[in-house]
């Protein structure tokens, strides 16, 4: 498949990184030395130039191209871009936008900004935000097929029950997969003997019934039936669509905005929201106020310096959980060693997303966990796959790349997959699996 993508930031670097092993990829950038750093990092093609330009489009083949994604920082070039590639030729446009109104304007006429989808990264951002409300011990939340099958990582630590135990000891869920597990930034495929050790990242997919009883049990104390305390830090856009998301799932967060004017119009537009205008590094303010003691703190400030001010301080007074936003994907990781419980980069949500495109349409949905070390798709198989009519154990030993199967959805029921299990046509089927082994089974399907 031949792509072309404009901007050359880190969600094109990104989604460039997942795409040129396996595609033709082409990124347009207007900034020639990132352009040419972007050629040098990823070996792929890279031209620098205006994305929304109908000489650069076609100096890049766009009429050969299957399908162009903008996901520049700016908004309407993105929609530009798409609209100018439309006219030019027929590729399948992907467009990326921060601002909720022109996603919802796409949904309402699907023929909108010549997108054939869009995706916005503040919405997105807030749903990741709201999943890991529901599931607060998680790190990281996916759902599969339409919901029936949740993904799950979870950070083991040193107190929890199934620290020590081996993966046999601690499968005691009736439709649970323990499908990988991290440690020390390496992948292990955990068979029954493999023990699980403090500070391992364990990934989990199940139904979401399963994977909510497994993190009772390693997390008891963060993983209430019910977060009755939630304070969101920030009313930026991503604050504002988190509060919203809460309410429709009937909480009533609290949201401390600092400035008076947005503060004013967040009161007017979130009803059930009780908003606070204050600066949130106050610390006799957010005791006064028992923010110390609330059990879930999202905090999407729109300065990361902020933001690990105030998740430090969140973290320190005694907040059970902090989640933060991270604008820039480097300070993640920081975000992560100083003990932040989860780091949520918008750019990283918004790749993710999209990569899922690269796939063309076999895999139906998709996870990226760890710097893309593994991803979890969603595969419905065939009548030809070479999946099929086979045992779990036979695939095994014939597909060479490390993955497991994590769950089997066969209409509207859930199979857990064992060895001797067979897979059927018109299944779905929840996989994860290393990166260099997607080629591979995507194949298969």
């Amino acid at each position: 498949m031949r792509v072309v993508i404009i901007g050359a930031g880190e969600v094109g670097t990104s989604i460039a990184a997942n795409l040129a092993s396996e595609h033709d990829v082409v990124v347009i950038d207007i900034d020639e030395r990132r352009a040419e750093q972007l050629k040098y990092d990823l070996d792929v093609l890279t031209l620098t130039g205006d994305g929304t330009s109908m000489e650069t489009l076609e100096t890049a083949e766009i009429t050969s191209a299957d399908m162009l994604i903008a996901c520049t920082d700016d908004d309407r070039t993105n929609i530009v871009a798409c609209a100018t590639a439309k006219a030019l030729s027929n590729p399948f446009t992907i467009v990326r936008t921060k601002n909720v109104e022109y996603l919802q304007t796409w949904e309402r006429n699907n023929d909108a900004f010549g997108a054939d989808f869009v995706v916005c990264s503040d919405l997105l951002t807030a749903q990741n935000i709201v999943r890991i409300v529901g599931l607060p011990a998680a790190i990281d939340v996916d759902p599969f097929v339409g919901g029936l099958v949740q993904m799950a990582e979870f950070e083991i630590t040193e107190s929890s029950p199934v620290t020590g135990q081996t993966v046999v000891e601690a499968d005691r869920y009736e439709s649970l997969t323990f499908a990988g597990l991290f440690r020390d930034d390496e992948l292990l495929l955990p068979s029954g003997d493999t023990r699980i050790e403090p500070g391992d990242r364990a990934v989990v997919i199940g139904s979401p019934e399963s994977v909510q009883l497994f993190a009772n049990d390693i997390a008891p104390e963060t993983t209430p039936d019910r977060a009755d305390e939630i304070v969101i830090i920030g009313g930026s856009d991503i604050g504002y669509h988190t509060a919203r998301l809460l309410e429709q799932r009937q909480f009533s967060p609290r949201l401390v905005e600092q400035d008076e004017q947005r503060a004013r119009y967040l009161a007017e537009e979130l009803p059930g929201t009780t908003v606070m205008q204050h600066d949130p590094t106050d610390t006799e303010f957010l005791q006064r106020e028992h923010i110390d003691e609330a059990e879930i703190l999202a905090v999407a400030h729109e300065s990361d310096e902020k933001s690990l001010l105030i998740s430090v301080l969140a973290s320190r007074l005694g907040v059970d959980r902090v989640i933060a936003v991270v604008d820039t994907a480097e300070y993640v990781t920081i975000f992560e060693e100083i003990g932040i419980d989860v780091a949520i980069n918008p750019r990283g949500a918004t790749a993710e997303e999209i990569t899922r495109f690269s796939f063309e349409s076999v895999a139906e949905n998709l996870a990226v966990l760890e710097n893309d070390q593994a991803e979890v798709l969603e595969l419905q198989l065939g009548k030809d796959s070479g999946l099929v009519r086979k045992p779990i154990r036979d695939l095994d030993q014939e597909i060479d790349g490390q993955f497991v199967i994590g769950a089997i959805a066969r209409g509207q029921s859930l199979i857990t997959p064992r060895g001797n299990t067979e897979l059927r046509p018109g299944d779905h089927i929840v996989v994860f699996v290393e990166t260099d082994a997607i080629a591979e089974i995507t194949a298969m399907t």
